[in-house]
């Protein structure tokens, strides 16, 4: 069963469970957090996050762009819904929000007139139901091989290990959070339908990373994703 759901494109990718703070300052967005708050008790406070695939976060002053492309905004169709725990209003009209990574979507379609902000038509995209015998028995591999990334590129590795989760589902998604991969890997993940799956993807990713951790002591970053504008938002 579809819905439909604000989208807030953003330069990162969020995963179930996930914690995921944002700055609230473009007035597109501030309208979309008025609108949540107003939203009667018991209604779910979630808004969609989609990963930009080119474009930037944060729209140009009006006339700053030379190129009119410069400011259309190509996103991913796989995201996931950010629910909305705490929010604080500051004295300029700006919000400061902390949301946690509710459920996976796809998009069907995109609505730009009915709001300030996007609005899409989702469809669900939900686990298996059935128990996976071979996400169980891949779940300590990779918590093995995490365990050792984290090793290579933290000093307080030990500390985190020991908080790590075991529930297959929970890792697959904390693992894919955590890393250091790039958005188009974290995509990857994202969209993938079972967790079983996700965990194969994220042992072959591990064991690629930490190879290359070992050699060079630094992960590569594609030049592209260098040139992508921080936003506080």
């Amino acid at each position: 069963m579809g819905a439909r759901l604000p989208i807030f494109p953003l330069g990162t990718v969020l995963f179930p469970g996930l914690v995921l703070p944002l700055h609230i300052f473009e007035e597109r967005y501030r309208a979309l957090v008025r609108h949540l708050v107003g939203l009667p008790d018991g209604r779910p406070r979630e808004f969609g996050v989609v990963a930009i695939r080119s474009g930037w976060e944060v729209l140009p002053p009006p006339g700053a762009a030379d190129d009119p492309a410069d400011t259309v905004v190509s996103f991913y169709e796989v995201g996931c819904t950010a629910e909305v725990r705490q929010v604080t209003e500051l004295a300029d009209g700006n919000f400061d929000l902390v949301t946690v990574g509710r459920r996976r979507f796809r998009i069907v379609d995109v609505d730009d007139r009915s709001a300030p902000y996007l609005i899409a038509e989702v469809e669900w995209l939900t686990e298996p139901a059935e128990p996976d015998d071979s996400a169980d028995l891949l779940a300590p591999r990779v918590l093995a091989v995490f365990r050792q990334y984290l090793g290579l590129i933290r000093v307080d590795s030990q500390e985190i290990s020991e908080q790590l989760p075991e529930d297959p589902t929970v890792l697959s998604h904390l693992v894919a959070a955590t890393a250091a991969l790039t958005v188009g890997d974290r995509q990857r993940l994202l969209a993938i339908p079972d967790t079983a799956n996700r965990l194969r993807a994220e042992l072959r990713l591990l064991n690629r990373e930490a190879a290359l951790l070992r050699q060079v002591r630094a992960v590569p970053v594609p030049l592209p994703e260098l040139a992508v504008r921080t936003s506080p938002n």
